[in-house]
């Protein structure tokens, strides 16, 4: 199993992008408070426009604890990409284990009404990971 702090999944012309980074200035692992910061692109590399709606996020930590988190939207927005076009995002999780993973899948929403969960691949919150940057989609 690949056990890096980014993934890429496309489902139904959506490409979602994820990466990890640890947070040490926010973290504080004596306390067992470890802050992961995450980066999330998403591309409409098809044909249809898609309006994202919610979230619904699986967070496992390294003890094997799972929450489900769901909610309206990404940080208040609710991006429609038309083709070609990308939205990008920056957000936390904290954990209280020094490592865990992340994934899930955002509700899309055809102008037909349609609606598709866009996969998000599982990525792993792991500390001393290399600074690393989402390249931009050749569309």
């Amino acid at each position: 199993m690949k056990t890096t702090p980014q993934s890429d999944t496309t489902t139904e012309g959506i490409r979602i992008q994820a990466i990890a980074e640890f947070v040490p200035h926010e973290s504080e692992p004596g306390n067992r408070r470890f802050v992961f910061s995450y980066r999330i692109t998403m591309t409409n590399v098809g044909e249809q426009p898609a309006k994202l709606l919610s979230r619904h996020w699986i967070i496992v930590d390294g003890e094997g604890r799972r929450e489900d988190v769901r909610g309206r939207g990404v940080i208040g927005e609710y991006p429609r990409l038309l083709p070609g076009e990308s939205y990008s995002y920056k957000s936390f999780c904290p954990l209280s284990t020094e490592w865990g993973t992340m994934e899930g899948n955002y509700t899309f929403e055809r102008e037909d009404g349609g609606r598709f969960l866009a996969r998000i691949g599982r990525f792993f919150l792991v500390p001393g990971s290399p600074r690393l940057t989402v390249q931009s989609p050749s569309v």
